[in-house]
């Protein structure tokens, strides 16, 4: 009897091994070198929420059912995220970032798997009041088309936007949020002087090579799922496609490999920033 529960978990490990190398196969999506622990948490978070009694269960679902294989990839990339919602890392831009951008006539910024419009519309209001727009190209890509194409239409909720004053100011923001955004209904849709400068593609971060080089990539709350592999992969992709003193913007690079820690250096201890040095 006391074998039975690990013998469950390798079944389990199995069902799951089973249903990533399906998605992978229908799909071309390739959750297979993530980190399993948090994906085994978002897997049983989507089976309780569609009725799925099992990864067994869901993979059939997924063969047969090419709408259910839409809704999973869907929701297995959706972040919820809030404008300004993190004060610190939006000051760690104007104070380091802007004076880097500054210097040059025409930056060019990489939001790497954007998967919300509040991500791009509080870049593009900090490089506003911080007088920058205007002469900024930014580029937002994503893996899933469907996230995509509702990012892409720069709308936020009325009720979100209220609440995201303080944050805002709490970044060093300037004015008022509101005075960014038109009303349309239940919507805040982003002014279109300020949606003119954002290029949306869909890019695959595990498999696609460097399109541009970019003076600033932004690329929050997504290699924490990546596997060791599927981290160091992509941490050589943002390296080709950063010039010498390029910057890089992530939650955490202390607990990635080698070579990160040869190619890139902190800008100030303990902050989220990084320059290309080799």
């Amino acid at each position: 009897m006391g074998g039975l529960p690990l013998a469950r978990s390798k079944w389990e490990d199995l069902e799951v091994d089973l249903l990533l190398e399906c998605v992978y196969q229908r799909f071309g999506f390739d959750f297979r070198e993530y980190e399993r622990t948090p994906l085994k948490v978002k897997l049983r978070g989507f089976l309780q929420a569609h009725g799925i009694a099992t990864f067994s269960a869901l993979q059939d679902r997924i063969i047969h059912d090419a709408d259910m294989g839409e809704t999973f990839l869907r929701e297995m990339n959706a972040r919820t995220d809030l404008l300004f919602d993190d004060p610190e890392h939006l000051r760690q831009l104007r104070d380091i970032a802007v004076p880097w951008l500054r210097s040059h006539p025409s930056p060019k910024i990489w939001i790497a798997e954007c998967a919300s419009a509040e991500e791009v519309c509080t870049l593009a209001i900090l490089l506003d009041e911080e007088g920058l727009y205007e002469r900024t190209q930014i580029f937002a890509t994503g893996s899933n088309e469907t996230l995509l194409r509702q990012a892409s239409g720069c709308g936020v909720d009325l009720r979100r936007l209220a609440g995201s004053t303080a944050s805002h100011r709490a970044s060093g923001g300037k004015g008022e949020l509101t005075d960014y955004f038109e009303v349309s209904g239940e919507r805040a849709i982003l002014a279109p002087r300020l949606r003119a400068n954002v290029t949306w593609a869909q890019f695959n971060l595990q498999s696609d090579a460097s399109f541009n080089e970019f003076h600033l990539i932004i690329c929050r709350r997504v290699l924490a799922d990546f596997g060791s592999a599927l981290r160091s992969r992509i941490l050589h992709l943002f390296h080709d496609s950063l010039p010498m003193f390029g910057q890089l913007g992530i939650d955490e690079a202390s607990e990635v490999e080698a070579p990160f820690s040869h190619w890139f250096r902190s800008l100030e201890p303990g902050n989220s920033l990084y320059k290309r040095v080799a």
